[in-house]
């Protein structure tokens, strides 16, 4: 079965759904794939600095999100540590129904003259005038763009969050702690909830096992404050997470396609990066932000000159 929309986005993360919130408060509509039967909060929480807050304010979710989140002692820079399921959920909550079609995992991609034609597992084909890929690190659209598949770093990072019944009474603060090869830490998001991590070179030593994933950091931290230790050891196993760390190295990006004709990628599938400088995040929210910019200009440009909006090129 095929079905046409105007523009597509593969993956309902940060980059997808700021993309296509930025497009709709733009007046124009998108249909955002997750291969997910719902949002993937994996991860927890991360840093959000000044950039991200511009991005936000941008599509009106800043002030709400500044009310759930406590600010960071930083001087002038606007720093807080987000629950990313309140993000995902923010973002997801504002954009019309029907926007974002779950189970819809995207398989393959190829040309129709102009158009794309997105093929999904379920044997469903999409096409559509403009597709943007948001769809992680291991992007189909990056694949078909040409771009190789991220360089691993020989580092792992293990995520936690925990919720305590009643306020915890950390400052907001980041609260960090360093090792031989590896590096920890913790963030309080609000009164109660806090994120924690460690990376560390011995990622062929971490199984993925959330209880062997504990022990294994609280190994690590035997030096560390008990307040830290405490906070690992009282994580539930369900709100611990492994993830291998990976990135795009910079001649990749300077020489890759990042875009061809109407094909585009953004966030993590176009430059997947560590958690070393914290902006990840930051820079998908940046990313939905300028695309949706761009791409509403180009489109109502074409409109407003009386072309056809099939002869847009991104």
């Amino acid at each position: 079965m095929e079905k046409v929309e105007d523009i597509v986005i593969v993956g309902a993360g940060i980059a997808g759904l700021t993309t296509s919130l930025g497009l709709q408060k733009l007046g124009i509509r998108s249909l955002v794939l997750e291969s997910s039967h719902s949002l993937r909060i994996t991860g927890f929480a991360f840093i959000t600095w000044t950039n991200a807050w511009r991005a936000l304010d941008a599509i009106g979710l800043g002030d709400s999100l500044r009310q759930q989140h406590k600010q960071f002692y930083s001087g002038d820079h606007e720093v807080r540590c987000v629950n990313r399921k309140l993000l995902l959920e923010a973002l997801a909550n504002e954009l019309p129904s029907g926007t974002i079609r779950f189970s819809s995992k995207v398989v393959s991609t190829e040309e129709s003259g102009f158009y794309k034609l997105v093929h999904l597992a379920d044997g469903t084909i999409i096409k559509t005038k403009a597709l943007l890929g948001s769809d992680g690190v291991n992007s189909v659209v990056a694949k078909w763009l040409g771009f190789k598949a991220p360089a691993f770093t020989g580092r792992a990072a293990v995520r936690g969050w925990i919720n305590f019944k009643s306020n915890h009474g950390f400052e907001p603060k980041i609260f960090q702690f360093m090792g031989i090869g590896f590096r920890s830490g913790f963030l309080p998001n609000d009164d109660t909830g806090v994120y924690w991590f460690l990376t560390s070179h011995e990622e062929k030593e971490i199984e993925d096992d959330p209880a062997k994933m504990k022990q294994f950091v609280l190994s690590k931290l035997a030096n560390a404050p008990d307040e830290m230790k405490a906070i690992v050891e009282n994580t539930e196993l369900d709100y611990i997470m492994l993830s291998p760390l990976r990135y795009r190295h910079p001649w990749d990006l300077i020489w890759g396609n990042i875009s061809k004709g109407n094909v585009c990628v953004i966030g993590d599938a176009f430059h997947p990066m560590t958690p070393d400088i914290a902006q990840g995040a930051c820079s998908a929210l940046e990313d939905g932000i300028v695309l949706a910019r761009c791409l509403a200009r180009a489109l109502l440009t074409k409109e407003q000159s009386g072309e056809s909006k099939e002869k847009v090129d991104m």
